[in-house]
């Protein structure tokens, strides 16, 4: 695959390669790999992984449901936050349905020439994602109650 023109030349939209909500199983590494690049000194992902508590309480299972607009949101995000940084690409996704403990419901990786600019743009694409994407979560504990919270705000 033929290597694409610095990233400072392109538009925040061209380097947002990936930014979607899906019911299917997720990978870092596959979010990693799109946005590789020769002039990328520095790849940073996350992954948000089910935990088995929250709050102090054991968790058994969750269910993540979106707002039919959530795709466009998160890619306006994607993009909102590579116009702010403009050295980087991205690749982000979010996954919805029933997840189990150590399922990965969120994947993103974030490109630059330099590490610094690729932590502060992956930390605030995440934070961005978690306070307007909407999408609402439903906790089953392990007590048997459930819960549903919003990943808004």
């Amino acid at each position: 695959m033929r290597d694409p023109a610095p990233l400072t030349a392109s538009s925040a939209d061209d380097r947002v390669l990936l930014a979607r909500v899906t019911l299917d199983e997720l990978s870092v590494s596959a979010c990693s790999t799109l946005v590789h690049r020769a002039t990328a000194g520095a790849v940073v992902t996350f992954e948000g992984v089910v935990r088995d508590h929250d709050d102090g309480r054991g968790v058994s299972a969750l269910e993540y449901e979106a707002h039919p607009s959530a795709t466009e949101v998160i890619r306006a995000v994607a993009v909102d936050v590579a116009s702010r940084h403009p050295e980087v690409a991205i690749a982000v996704e979010h996954r919805t349905g029933p997840l189990t403990i150590g399922d990965v419901a969120l994947a993103a990786a974030v490109s630059s020439a330099h590490r610094a600019a690729a932590f502060a743009a992956c930390a605030e694409l995440i934070d961005e994602i978690k306070a307007r994407v909407p999408i609402w979560k439903k906790q089953d504990f392990t007590d048997g109650s459930s819960e549903w919270v919003a990943s808004l705000g």
